[in-house]
This record gives structure tokens, C-alpha cells and sequence, in this order.
């Protein structure tokens, strides 16, 4: 990555200390294709489809259309498609067909798509770490919504 353009303050420093995985200044000189592809997959994998796809075929391994549908639950046929379609398409998972009768399809993680899936269970841990206080501030939000609301 290209140098910072400017010299940073005592605060900015400060902050991507604590947090060094955050994105740079505005100004700081940036691939724009990097920037794309950083939007794009945040798009992506917010989608909550994608993450219980990269959770599933983690803990699961190698997984049939069908048994990959049941293990989603609540997904349409129509969703799965489109969804792995994407994530194949972005190098996430390989799909393999196998010529018998009838067809077998099977969905697999890619080291793309396993590398995603441990980038992401620094979610896991967040949320692990501060259940609670989100979970306080929820309930503290929705009575004075309550409150304001009667």
C-alpha cells in the first residue's frame, strides 16, 4: 500500500492503534480497485445468506445442494442457487458436478472462502465480549422509545 499523503495526528494514531485493521484517511492514497472490492464484499458477506453458507460448509466440509439446503434453514431453493453462484463466482467455494443420474452437485470451500470465514469469527468473539452491554443498551433504548412512544 502506498504511503499516507499527509502526516498523521497524535489522535489518528491513537485510534488505528487500538483498532490497526481499520480502513485509512480519506485522503490516503488507495487502489481504487482495493476499495471496490472491500465494498463489494462487505455487501456480500452482510448478506446473511453468505455468511451461514461460509459457516456451514466450515463446519461441514463438502456438502450436496440438498443437504447444504437443510442445513440453511429458512433459504429459498432460488436463494441458495444465487448465492453460491456469487460465492463461486468470487472464488469462495468450488461447485463440482458429478456425470451420474441424477446429478450430483457438491459445494466446497475454497482456502478464499475458509481464510473469509476465520476473518469473521473476530464477530464471533465481539459479540461473545459484549452481549451483555448491547443487549442493556437494547433494552434501555426501547423503554425510553417505549416511554416517548405512550
Amino acid at each position: 500500500m502506498a504511503k499516507l499523503s499527509r502526516p498523521t495526528t497524535a489522535p489518528e494514531k491513537a485510534g488505528r492503534a487500538a483498532y490497526p485493521h481499520t480502513r485509512p484517511p480519506r485522503d490516503a492514497e488507495l487502489d481504487p480497485r482495493i476499495e471496490a472490492l472491500v465494498k463489494d464484499l462487505i455487501g456480500r458477506v452482510a448478506d446473511k445468506w453468505t455468511m451461514i453458507i461460509l459457516e456451514v460448509l466450515t463446519e461441514q466440509g463438502e456438502l450436496r445442494f440438498s443437504r447444504l439446503a437443510e442445513h440453511v434453514e429458512g433459504i429459498s431453493q432460488k436463494m441458495l442457487t444465487q448465492t453460491v453462484r456469487q460465492m463461486e463466482r468470487d472464488g469462495l467455494l468450488v461447485r463440482t458436478v458429478y456425470p451420474v443420474v441424477p446429478p450430483r452437485v457438491e459445494y466446497k470451500l475454497t482456502d478464499l472462502g475458509l481464510s473469509l470465514g476465520e476473518a469473521f469469527c473476530g464477530v464471533w468473539t465481539w459479540a461473545a465480549s459484549h452481549l451483555r452491554h448491547v443487549e442493556q443498551s437494547r433494552q434501555r433504548f426501547d423503554k425510553l422509545a417505549k416511554k416517548d412512544a405512550g
